[in-house]
């Protein structure tokens, strides 16, 4: 469970290697301040969500920060830093 106010989500797919470089560099950003990133598949919730694939499947990762769109392709650490910090 998490003590942050904050919720971070990893939308990737199945053997994207810049999803692995994302989530490898994520978790340890996170842990500082004892948020657990949350894993999401847009393929493999295209059954019920049809419209997250459709919004960011062509270009992943993407970093969700309380849901909303934080960073694309890369992780944007310094600014992820100060926005989990508040």
């Amino acid at each position: 469970m998490s003590d942050s106010p904050h919720t971070v989500t990893l939308l990737t797919r199945n053997g994207c290697g810049l999803c692995a470089a994302a989530l490898a560099e994520l978790r340890p950003i996170c842990a500082d301040f004892g948020v657990e990133v949350e894993i999401v598949d847009v393929d493999e919730v295209a059954p019920v969500n049809p419209e997250l694939r459709a919004e960011f499947g062509d270009r992943l990762p993407v970093v969700l920060l309380d849901g909303r769109e934080h960073s694309y392709f890369d992780v944007d650490e310094p600014r992820l830093r100060a926005d989990l910090a508040r």
